[in-house]
């Protein structure tokens, strides 16, 4: 199962998808964009301090994690995506940038996408439950 940004900030935040994302991330196999890993400590640092990425990375070295390099295969996914999805191109999903490390990802490997939100139920991505 590939993890977005989206669900990182909603454990980091406590969002109420919080402890039901948290429980996914121990008992199943994930793997994390590295793009989405970076975008996702620099968002919870600027929000809540270095302790919150801190408490991240504790989180996801305790679960059966494997953060994935960017390489050529997911960049033309993730711009492929961009032109069909993106905000630019009026298409109800309207995904940003960082959504399309996520989605690369989840393309590039065939697993579904673990998300917060409404974008992604727009593109040809698998979901996660």
């Amino acid at each position: 199962m590939i993890v977005d940004t989206s669900v990182l900030l909603a454990i980091a935040l406590k969002e109420p998808e919080a402890a039901r994302f948290s429980q996914l991330l121990r008992e199943e196999d994930i793997a994390i964009s590295a793009p989405t890993l970076l975008e996702s400590e620099i968002v919870i640092r600027a929000r809540l301090g270095v302790d919150a990425v801190k408490d991240l990375r504790d989180l996801l070295d305790r679960a059966r994690s494997e953060i994935v390099p960017f390489d050529t295969h997911q960049v033309r996914i993730a711009s492929d995506a961009y032109a069909r999805f993106g905000r630019g191109s009026k298409h109800p999903a309207g995904l940003n940038y960082g959504d399309c490390f996520s989605y690369a990802l989840a393309i590039a490997r065939d697993e579904p996408l673990l998300f917060k939100g409404d974008d992604f139920i727009h593109t040809d991505v698998r979901v996660a439950a």
